[in-house]
């Protein structure tokens, strides 16, 4: 079989949602990005509408001809920038509420490909492992936010590089935040599997390239992180567990 890219792997989330039996734990998900994400763009795009308005007010009368100008080209960037900025940090809010939710959907998928079962289930397995799965996605803030700190600050005052490599610090994020799910429900670290992520490079950012590529897409952007949570456990199940078991039996048999 040839190898899979991380863009197939996430094409593989579409049709892996409309799966019978994981509609259901496709829902809560769903959901949350809905609500959020709405919420978000609807008072963002008003804050965008608010510093056009001001924008053109400040211009004179007599180079009114500007203005439509402005209009044409300002709106496109503008729209572009905020989707680029926020698809990561409302994206992030959101898993971080669905987390426990996400971890399910993962498993079930991951239980869906192979037919094996990952260990207890129902209500109680998932409140008990509501402590863990938020301290996971402590890690990642942790990890996250100084980061994108310094990645933003490239991303205000470096013209065209700055977006450039904002937009691959995002994708990298986004194969971190969705590869987790999988790594974390067999107790693999944070650093392991960020380490292990990093030696299929390729793979990982081209998933999380496609990630944000739908993320800016609107309507779309409602079901990309269910979708993303199950491509990137279709990944997992097919190319990074079983190099992961390989290396781990290899340091073993040294």
């Amino acid at each position: 079989m040839p190898a899979k890219s991380g863009i197939s792997y996430f094409t593989m989330g579409f049709s892996l949602i409309k799966t019978k039996g994981l509609k259901r734990f496709v829902f809560i998900p769903f959901s949350v990005n809905l609500i959020l994400f709405a919420t978000a763009f609807y008072f963002l795009f008003g804050q965008i509408e608010v510093g056009i308005a001001w924008l053109l007010n400040s211009i004179p009368e007599w180079l009114g001809w500007i203005k439509d100008v402005l209009v044409f080209i300002l709106w496109p960037i503008a729209v572009i920038s905020v989707l680029l900025v926020f698809a990561l940090i409302f994206g992030t809010l959101a898993n971080w509420i669905a987390a426990p939710f996400n971890g399910i959907l993962a498993e079930k998928v991951e239980r869906h490909l192979t037919g094996q079962s990952l260990g207890d289930e129902g209500i109680v397995s998932l409140i008990k492992d509501i402590p863990r799965v938020l301290g996971r996605e402590f890690s990642k803030l942790l990890w996250y936010i100084p980061r994108a700190i310094g990645f933003f600050l490239i991303f205000l005052f470096v013209p065209v590089i700055g977006q450039a490599i904002w937009f691959m610090f995002n994708a990298w994020m986004m194969s971190i935040q969705y590869c987790d799910y999988a790594y974390d429900n067999h107790k693999v670290t944070f650093s392991a599997m960020r380490t292990h992520l990093g030696q299929h490079k390729g793979s990982a950012l081209s998933f999380g390239m496609m990630v944000n590529v739908f993320s800016l897409i609107p309507i779309v952007n409602f079901i990309v992180m269910p979708v993303a949570i199950c491509g990137a456990t279709a990944m997992w199940v097919e190319k990074l567990k079983p190099d992961l078991e390989s290396r781990v039996n290899h340091q073993i048999q040294r």
